[in-house]
């Protein structure tokens, strides 16, 4: 029969009219138990519902209407169902499923959010689902965001292609980025890796605003974005996507997931694109978008044994570039035109192995990773060549302290960069090691839960660094959250490939006297309020965070018309940013979202503080996504109105005959699916409203010329783009 033990019943410290449940959900096959990753959770009447975590660990919020009955179900298991009543607040669960092929069927449907912000977290986690990834081409990483409104992105310029991402306003390499906990787009990969990461290959992404937890690293300035790729016990069996555009961009992407046995399955993942045409459609004499070819492959393992859980694989692209004035061609042996070219060649395994103490909550794991990566770029007559080896370990132990309201964390971690960058006569080579270690407690009580930790690491270069992190979580009602979150990072700069694309311009780098270690801190908070309209379910989010730098690495573009200066902050450089969240469903299968962002972004420039060049200080957004009753088609619409920004100075025009101001400007994207069987067929629009910044390259007739400018770009280059695909999806069998 199958099995539910309530156990641990808590003390109730409050009259309280709420409380979360927790729990551990296990599948057994009548030989041994292993966790559940992704087993649904759903209370009937009050239609909430979670799912479970990598470890099987799940929290529920209970609602004041009880008894409710609760639903637990999850693929190749029979479900089960538990009444749960008032008497029942505050328990912990362990929850025992066993294989659907010991028990007949019963099929429980639950429809998870594309979009939420998890109410159950301490940190504040906006998590982005395939299913919301699908609502754009989202071709690459790059493109995941269009439907997001806490993630900027942005091109670098008008020749190389390259986007940057941006979190409250500071430059995305201020944010660390992580493939499930995994260091990802680190030093070389910084300009142009968002390019490497197909979307077909995510299952979800998950946001952090503010500083990371301590077992993550030191790097997390500004915000955290990890990416959890499809599992290949849980992956499509096969699943194949191609889609093209009318800029002649063409792509095409296969993924299958094989199961041997109990305990093995490998996953494996391709993609293959390229731009094939000549584009110019502003008559300037520049191609539109550099043409090229990308190709990558992944192939990933999984393990699942009675002592220990491991999963390890390697990941490989190509990536290469041709922009710059129509007809250039690389091979070339005299610059007649104006090109850029670049070539990126990567490859890294990566591997996670867990180790099951005697608790079932204790666990220790281990993370690894190596990494070889070169760049060879031209942009002009300059020439650029960066060549990387990483390799990254973590350690970590997990446990609890006499009950699962406390629980600490606590590991060490090992970096160590060769890195080697040339820029005509300016070299900036070094290598770095830098063992540390960490702590982390956590405290969850029925309104308050805290995360306290703090890291020491040691720079062979520059020293002994400390930081410390906290975050807290109040639960106000049943319905509002409050969350405070205060900490430190740092990162040690590249300033050579994290502003590349400032190449493409005709000034002289001027670089800095020494590098410095980028250290900043960051104080912020956010509510979260859910409510009805009209009886259907509505939330609204408020954040806000302040990032201050100690030390900076400034990239000044207002020194001199003729030179880009590179200096360790003087004065002062610090973000504020607030953005404000409604999302609402009128209807069944209809959801709206509006969102406001208001961005100040200042540090010092041409010897005085100024606003940082290039970023909107307001920012609209609005998406709506409806999907018919039967499943067949979907449609989904996102606009964005940005604000104003400031723009550098033009050579040779007196300042008081310039607007130094951007205007404000519209995108528009849409998208219709139709889903026919195994078969969704797609098209879209992007940059409906047709808007183009006009004339985005500065003296485009003379590139080698004096006051040439590729670098002063605030808006969209290219007009409006028609695509259309197809995907073809086979599941995995139970």
């Amino acid at each position: 029969m199958r099995k539910i033990i309530s156990s641990l019943v808590l003390t109730l410290l409050c009259t309280s009219t709420f409380a979360q449940v927790k729990g551990l959900v296990q599948g057994s096959n009548n030989t041994k138990k292993t966790p559940l990753y992704g087993a649904k959770l759903k209370l009937l009447k009050a239609g909430i519902g979670t799912i479970t975590s990598e470890e099987g660990i799940f929290e529920l919020t209970l609602p004041k209407d009880l008894p409710d009955t609760l639903v637990i179900s999850a693929i190749g298991y029979a479900s089960d169902t538990l009444v749960v009543d008032k008497a029942d607040r505050f328990i912990s669960l362990e929850i025992v499923l066993y294989s659907d092929q010991l028990l007949p069927e019963m099929l429980v449907e639950l429809r998870r959010d594309s979009h939420s912000i998890s109410r159950l977290k301490t940190l504040h986690v906006e998590e982005l689902t395939s299913s919301e990834l699908r609502k754009a081409a989202c071709c690459n990483l790059s493109e995941s965001f269009e439907t997001n409104a806490s993630v900027d992105v942005s091109i670098a310029d008008a020749v190389s292609g390259a986007r940057k991402i941006r979190m409250m306003g500071i430059d995305g390499v201020y944010t660390q980025i992580q493939m499930e906990n995994i260091p990802y787009l680190r030093g070389l990969e910084s300009a142009f890796g968002l390019n490497s990461m197909p979307g077909s290959w995510i299952e979800s992404i998950q946001i952090t605003k503010g500083t990371g937890n301590v077992a993550n690293g030191y790097e997390s300035m500004a915000g955290l974005i990890n990416l959890e790729l499809k599992k290949p016990r849980e992956m499509e069996r096969f699943y194949a996507n191609a889609y093209g555009n009318i800029f002649g961009r063409a792509e095409v992407n296969l993924n299958a997931g094989h199961i041997i046995n109990e305990k093995w399955s490998t996953g494996w993942m391709a993609h293959a694109s390229g731009v094939f045409a000549e584009m110019d459609n502003n008559g300037d004499g520049f191609r539109d978008l550099p043409m090229g070819k990308t190709a990558s492959f992944l192939n990933r393992w999984d393990y699942r044994g009675k002592k220990m859980e491991a999963q390890f694989g390697f990941n490989a692209y190509y990536d290469e570039k041709s922009g710059g004035q129509v007809g250039y061609n690389r091979s070339d042996e005299l610059p007649l035109k104006y090109g850029v070219s670049i070539g990126t060649k990567h490859i890294d395994v990566f591997a996670k192995t867990g180790f099951f103490l005697k608790k079932i909550t204790n666990s220790i794991g281990i993370v690894y990773n190596l990494k070889y990566q070169t760049v060879d770029a031209s942009f002009g007559l300059r020439q650029f060549y960066g060549e990387e080896r990483r390799g990254y370990i973590n350690a970590i132990y997990d446990g609890i302290i006499s009950t699962t309201d406390h629980k600490i964390k606590m590991g060490a971690s090992a970096v160590y960069v060769d890195m080697v960058q040339h820029l005509g006569a300016l070299q900036s080579d070094r290598v770095e090691i830098v063992p540390g270690a960490f702590a982390e407690y956590t405290y969850t009580g029925m309104r308050l839960s805290a995360v306290i930790g703090a890291r020491g690491d040691y720079h062979n270069l520059y020293g002994f660094q400390f930081s410390p992190r906290l975050h807290t979580k109040y639960t106000l009602t049943e319905k509002l959250d409050v969350r405070l979150t205060a900490g430190k990072g740092w990162r040690v700069p590249n300033y050579m490939i994290d502003n590349l694309s400032l190449l493409a311009s005709s000034r002289t780098w001027v670089a800095p006297s020494g590098l410095m270690p980028e250290v900043s801190w960051n104080f912020g908070g956010s509510l979260v309020q859910e409510f009805k309209v009209f009886k259907r379910k509505a939330n609204l989010t408020l954040d806000f965070y302040h990032t201050f730098f100690e030390n900076q690495l400034v990239v000044d573009r207002d020194f001199s018309s003729s030179q880009i200066r590179f200096f360790n902050l003087n004065g002062v450089s610090y973000s504020n940013s607030f953005q404000g969240e409604f999302s609402f469903s009128p209807m069944k299968n209809f959801e709206l979202r509006f969102a406001y962002k208001f961005l100040d972004v200042k540090s010092e420039f041409g010897g005085s503080v100024q606003q940082q060049v290039m970023i909107p200080r307001h920012r609209g957004f609005f998406n709506a996504a409806y999907f018919t009753r039967n499943k067949r088609w979907e449609f989904d619409l996102t606009a964005s109105v940005y604000g104003t920004s400031r723009l550098t100075a033009l050579p040779g025009i007196p300042i008081a005959d310039q607007d130094l101001q951007s205007p404000v400007y519209p995108m528009l994207n849409a998208q219709i699916t139709h889903i026919y069987k195994k078969w969704n067929f797609y098209v879209g629009g992007e940059n409906l409203t047709n808007y183009r910044q006009m004339n985005p390259i500065v003296d485009a007739a003379n590139p080698f010329g004096s006051d040439f400018d590729a670098t002063r770009i605030w808006g969209p280059v290219m007009g409006i783009n028609v695509y259309l695909g197809v995907r073809y999806e086979l599941k995995m069998k139970n």
